[in-house]
């Protein structure tokens, strides 16, 4: 627990969403929807990659590998939210909210990280299709993954530690529905300068990096597609980009609006709508985009159902 003005903390308020009381069934129902088909639909992603054979290529690995990351980044911030709204308590103890921090910024991380991944991974198949299994082996994509991992777990066991001395006074009320590191550290009482070079260092570096290697990465998946001569090899070439640039976009986009309105606005309930974009919306909707535009994800999850459907009819029958 961290002391402020001789008196120890030992949790804050989570504000989240409207307290009108006929709002609430509504709101909770909402929430616990997107959770429950973010959770299934990333994980039909990862036992449709898991299940078929064809599927077992750098770029469905690293696809798994979101779909899993996915839904624990979601995990972090919607049941403790669904618990509030149940149990009618705004509480999150001192300990909850930091090791939410570190979680959140953990599996944001990753996100980042392996949408970066996924971009060399599509520019290597595209701009250099005849080495590609050769560049792209089980080794570099086991380093590229477990790399995203052990920098990911840096990051967020490095911003979590610099909270901890960090004196809170009377104000303990978070305008969100999560513990936001930036507005953890709005509610310090001591010096904060600390933390926010790390901050602003981190989110240039750690987001800035991967963001600047996807641009790279598309920027000569675009040169490499405007030397193919056929308009059908060219739409081939592009299609097994469209699903990723979709997601990079919806990414980026949410977190770029997140920072945008709430530097402009001053609102939390428009900073509260772009971080549900962001936190609760996208990883609902990435295996909806995988999936619905990849014929190899939607034949393995037939595949994957067919065989679950036969198996409970040979065990009806036995």
């Amino acid at each position: 627990m961290g002391p402020g003005n001789d008196t120890l903390i030992s949790e804050f308020l989570l504000l989240g969403f409207s307290e009108e009381p006929e709002l609430q069934p509504l709101i909770f129902g909402l929430f616990l929807s997107m959770y429950l088909i973010t959770v299934l639909g990333n994980l039909f992603i990862i036992l449709a990659v898991s299940s078929d054979s064809h599927l077992h290529t750098p770029m469905y690995f690293f696809l798994s590998n979101l779909s899993l990351v996915d839904i624990c980044f979601t995990s972090t911030t919607v049941p403790k939210m669904l618990v509030n709204f149940q149990t009618q308590s705004k509480a999150i103890t001192y300990a909850g909210c930091i090791t939410q921090l570190y979680f959140f910024l953990l599996f944001g991380g990753l996100d980042d990280f392996l949408l970066a991944v996924m971009a060399y991974d599509r520019y290597v198949g595209i701009c250099h299709p005849l080495h590609y299994m050769v560049i792209m082996n089980p080794r570099l994509c086991g380093l590229l993954v477990l790399m995203s991992w052990v920098i990911g777990v840096l990051n967020s066991l490095l911003q979590s530690l610099i909270v901890l001395p960090l004196s809170f006074c009377t104000d303990l009320e978070i305008p969100n529905f999560f513990c936001e590191l930036k507005e953890v550290v709005q509610l310090a009482c001591s010096d904060t300068f600390l933390n926010n070079m790390v901050m602003y260092f981190v989110a240039v570096l750690l987001a800035g990096g991967p963001l600047a290697g996807i641009l790279y990465s598309y920027s000569k998946i675009v040169s490499s597609i405007c030397t193919i001569s056929s308009a059908q090899g060219k739409y081939k070439a592009f299609s097994t980009c469209a699903s990723h640039l979709s997601v990079v976009s919806l990414f980026y986009g949410t977190i770029l609006g997140v920072y945008l309105i709430s530097a402009a606005t001053h609102s939390s309930h428009s900073s509260i709508a772009a971080s549900v974009m962001y936190t609760v919306v996208t990883p609902m909707l990435n295996p909806f985009i995988y999936s619905l535009r990849n014929r190899d994800i939607k034949r393995a999850l037939k595949g994957f159902f067919g065989m679950a459907a036969l198996v409970r009819n040979s065990e009806k029958f036995s």
